[in-house]
Order: structure tokens, then C-alpha cells, then sequence
């Protein structure tokens, strides 16, 4: 069969991005163009001949256009085989012309869902009916109808167009329709995904879950050459989250995989001090290798830094403030993977950018704390609630004889801020709102003391007089008593241990203050 010209199309788009030179091209074309409500007014201003939907269908658009093309002649327009002879005296006999052309969008629900003021009303009144409809009758039919769903497809459309006297490719009508049904597919999924928030059912671990996922970038490999990936923007009952929501690349070569866990690592860890003091995060694979707080910028980066001066190089840091000029240069001494901060004051783009390797990132929205994360294995999906929560002073109970002083205090919570975005087992060595010493990721917890202090011993940080985070409880007294042979006064865990009390009289042994949150924070 030869590629049927096009002679009808039925025009109707929410976006109206370059639809009238389209159209323009297309009655240029030879091609009868049948539209409505707002497309319509939008091609006859233009001065382009052409006419109502409603002189096909014979019935007028109702319901505040709720109803117009969901019609036998318009889906039997599209949905005939053309080389069936069945279909075409039935098409004849009533009265049903072939249309060979659809250009539709739809109504943009997901934009409108992600407003913060969107009301129900709102959001249901951009459920689209009939253009999905109309996109999945002409894409099923797409031996014989080409279907268009994006702008940037109209010059290539136009072109084949010319060269082949009015007809498409096959090959071509193919693309378009897989395009179309990838569309609807992520559409229904935004809908459903709303729908379940407003029903409540988002809230908990639903018996199924609808999840879309679509390319947004393409990595140069996974986390080792040889293994292929890319980054998806994810649809699902939290809405549609996507790279480009949140941050902006101002500079640098394309992120590959492992930046974007380290982003994502040092982008959740950033959020826990925003609004507070200067802060300074270095993520070295996805642990922070050094964290600080301090009345300046510089300060905070010198501190942060001095916690390990070897793991920063090729890291990832982040800033809680506009990065200035001088603790831009004081940073640009090491090489660094990633800068991320929420601007840059004037002046350090320029320096920094001499460096053509490093990626520069803006950080544009606060990431998200709650709602769903998904983990893969090769057997199926896990999923679960983000650990969004994190203890306050007033949830801490005192467990030890000696009450926390307030300087200790306010160690034991900036360490547990950290303690909870560092990989289990983890011992957090805090002292002067600085990270002392990094244990992570280890078998026992005893290791991750010992890795610990040994880190700190390495840089010359004194440990006497630092508080310890443990992310989860002490099985046994061995741990807490090796930090208190550090030098550490003040101790923060979950608590939780069936020799909570053996733990409790070791602390007291050594006037140490303990002080339990009653909630863990794994971290596989």
C-alpha cells in the first residue's frame, strides 16, 4: 500500500506554539483543516482558511466545549481502513469523510496540578477527554493517519510532506504513534496519580502503584563504563519530579551517573541548614566526608574541609548561601566534580568556569523531604516512605544522670542532622558544629567508631570534648565506652536496645550525657 496523501486535518492544541505557520504550510499543501473553539479563533485571526469541527459532526460544540469531537464522524474518520472495502461503504453510507491528519496536544493537567493553589475544580476541568481520544483512534490507524503531539515535530512532518507529494512516510507515522501512546500513557498516570493523593490513598503503601518513568537525560555510562543508563523524570502520586525542577547547569561537561546519586546526596543533606547559619556540605560517594557550620562562608569550608583533607578532592560540595568570591577561591585550591549553591555572587562564574571539567549548579527549588522513593532489585521493586522526619530538642529524652549542656546540644543535633544522611553503620564525631570524624558503611558499629577516630587522628582534630551520633542504638556498651576514651562528653542514638540500661549505666560511668530519640535512621 502506498502512503496515503493528506488531505483533511483536524487541528486542535493547547499549545498553540507554532501551529498557525504550520497550518499555513499544510493549506499551502492543498490540505482541508478542520479545528475548534480556541484553535479555531486562533487559525481565522490569522487569516487561515478554515473551518469548525462542527461541519463534520453536524452538531454544535456543548457543555462549555466538554463535548465536540467525541463523534462516529469524527472517530470513524480516523479509525476506517482505507483499503478495507467493508469500512469504506459503511464510511460512505454514513456519510463519514477520512481524515488523514491529527494535530492535537492536550490540556496541560500536569502543569496545572504542580500550582501550589490548584484547586479540585481546576485540576478536573483539565482532565482532557476527547483529545486523548482523538490521538489514540489516529495513532491506532496509523497505516493510514499521521498524528502529531509536538511542535518540534511539525518541520520534519512538512518536509516529508513536500518531498512525497503530500504524503508521509510509514516509518514516520510509526514514530508519531508510538509518540502518542507514550503521552497518553504518562497523562494517565498524572490524573490517576493525583486522583490517589486527593483520595488519601497516597499516604500509604497502595496494593499498586502507577509509576511513569521518561528520559530526561542521557549519562555517558552507569556507575562503571560498561554499564549503559540515563536519568528519568518520575511520575507518580507525588506528581512529576524531574532534574530540571530543581537544579540548573550553568557550566561543566554532561553529569554522569555517579554525580547524580552525589547530588542527590549532598542536595538532601544542604536542606537540613537551610535558614540556618552558613553551612558547607563535601558528599564523597553519596557519605558527606565533611560538614560545618560558622559565621562566614570561608569559615565554614575551611572547617568542613580540615574534617578529612584527602576524601574532598573530585567531591561534590554544597552551600546553604550564595557562594562569594572568597570562598570561591579558597574551594577552587582542590579539585572538585560539582559546585551546587542556591547563586552565585557576581564575578565567581567567571573564575570558576576557567576550570572547563567542573560542573556548576544552581539549586532552584527546595527538594522534596516526604513522599515516595523507589529502590530496584532484580526481583521486584521496593518502596517507601522518604525518612522526612528527624528528631527535635523537644522529642530528645534525657537518659543519664548528667543533663547535655546547651553547647552540647546543640552538637548532639546538628550531628544528628548529618548522622541521618550518612550510610549505616554510622559513628559521627561532632564537635563546635563540625564533623570530627566520619565512620560509614561498615559491618559493626565498632568499626565505624574505630574508622572514626582514626580519621580524625589523621587531620589532627582533637576529639576531647566532642559529642557522638550513632545512627541507630548501641547493641552493647563496648561502643559507647570506646568513645568516651576519645574524649566525648555528650552522646545522641535512638535507643531501643534490650541493654539500653547497661549502655546507660556506662555513660553514667563516665559522666557522659546520653540522650535517646526514639527513632533510628538505617541507611542502606
Amino acid at each position: 500500500m502506498s502512503d496515503p496523501l493528506i488531505k483533511r486535518a483536524l487541528v486542535s492544541v493547547s499549545d498553540k506554539t507554532g501551529i498557525v505557520d504550520f497550518c499555513r504550510e499544510l493549506v499551502s499543501l492543498g490540505v482541508e483543516i478542520f479545528s475548534t473553539g480556541g484553535t479555531l479563533k486562533t487559525l481565522q485571526d490569522s487569516g487561515l482558511k478554515a473551518a469548525s469541527i462542527s461541519t463534520i459532526t453536524g452538531f454544535p460544540e456543548i457543555m462549555d466545549g466538554r463535548v465536540k469531537t467525541l463523534h462516529p464522524k469524527i472517530h470513524g474518520g480516523l479509525l476506517a481502513v482505507r483499503n478495507n472495502p467493508d469500512h469504506a461503504a459503511q464510511a460512505i453510507e454514513n456519510g463519514i469523510g477520512f481524515i488523514d491528519m491529527v494535530v492535537v496536544n492536550l490540556y496541560p493537567f500536569e502543569a496545572t496540578v504542580a500550582k501550589p493553589d490548584v484547586s479540585f475544580e481546576d485540576a478536573i476541568e483539565n482532565i482532557d477527554i476527547g483529545g486523548p481520544s482523538m490521538l489514540r483512534s489516529a495513532a491506532k490507524n496509523n497505516e493510514s493517519v499521521t498524528v502529531l503531539t509536538d511542535s518540534a515535530d511539525y518541520p520534519g512532518v512538512l518536509a516529508e510532506m513536500r518531498a512525497g507529494g503530500g504524503a508521509t512516510l510509514r516509518s514516520t507515522r510509526l514514530r508519531l504513534a508510538l509518540k502518542v501512546f507514550e503521552l497518553t500513557s504518562r497523562y494517565d498516570r498524572a490524573i490517576a496519580a493525583y486522583l490517589s493523593k486527593e483520595a488519601g490513598t497516597g499516604s500509604a503503601a497502595a496494593e499498586s502503584m502507577s509509576v511513569q518513568l521518561e528520559k530526561e537525560l542521557g549519562m555517558r555510562y552507569g556507575e562503571n563504563p560498561h554499564q549503559s543508563a540515563g536519568f528519568y523524570r518520575l511520575t507518580d502520586a507525588d506528581g512529576t519530579r524531574s532534574f530540571g525542577d530543581y537544579f540548573e547547569k550553568l557550566h561543566g561537561k554532561e553529569l554522569s551517573y555517579n554525580n547524580m546519586l552525589d547530588i542527590a546526596a549532598a542536595g538532601g543533606l544542604i536542606e537540613e541548614f537551610r535558614g540556618e547559619d552558613p553551612s558547607v556540605v563535601i558528599i564523597k560517594h553519596t557519605n558527606p566526608c565533611g560538614v560545618a557550620q560558622a559565621p562566614t562562608l570561608l569559615d565554614a569550608w575551611k572547617r568542613a574541609f580540615s574534617t578529612d583533607t584527602q576524601a574532598p578532592f573530585g567531591g561534590i560540595i554544597a552551600f546553604n548561601r550564595p557562594l562569594d568570591m572568597e570562598t570561591a577561591k579558597a574551594v577552587n585550591e582542590i579539585f572538585t566534580e560539582i559546585l551546587i549553591a542556591p547563586a552565585y555572587e557576581e564575578g565567581v562564574l567567571d573564575m570558576l568556569m576557567k576550570k572547563k571539567d567542573r560542573r556548576l549548579l544552581v539549586q532552584t527549588r527546595t527538594l522534596p523531604k516526604e513522599g515516595w522513593e523507589f529502590k530496584s532489585t532484580p526481583f521486584g521493586m521496593l518502596v517507601q516512605e522518604r525518612d522526612s522526619r528527624i528528631a527535635t530538642r523537644d522529642e530528645l529524652k534525657v537518659v543519664t544522670k548528667r543533663q547535655p549542656t546547651e553547647e552540647e546540644l546543640g552538637d548532639l543535633m546538628f550531628a544528628w542532622k548529618i548522622c541521618k544522611h550518612i550510610k549505616s553503620n554510622t559513628i559521627l564525631y561532632v564537635r563546635n558544629r563540625q564533623t570530627y570524624g566520619v565512620g560509614a558503611g561498615q559491618m559493626s558499629r565498632v568499626d565505624s567508631s574505630k574508622i572514626a577516630r582514626w580519621k580524625a587522628s589523621e587531620v589532627n582534630l582533637d576529639l576531647h570534648g566532642s559529642v557522638v551520633a550513632s545512627d541507630a542504638f548501641f547493641p552493647f556498651a563496648d561502643g559507647l565506652l570506646a568513645a568516651a576514651e576519645a574524649g566525648v562528653t555528650a552522646v545522641i542514638q535512638p535507643g531501643g536496645s534490650i541493654r539500653d540500661n547497661e549502655v546507660i549505666e556506662a555513660a553514667d560511668a563516665n559522666n557522659l550525657a546520653m540522650v535517646f530519640t526514639g527513632m533510628r535512621h538505617f541507611k542502606h
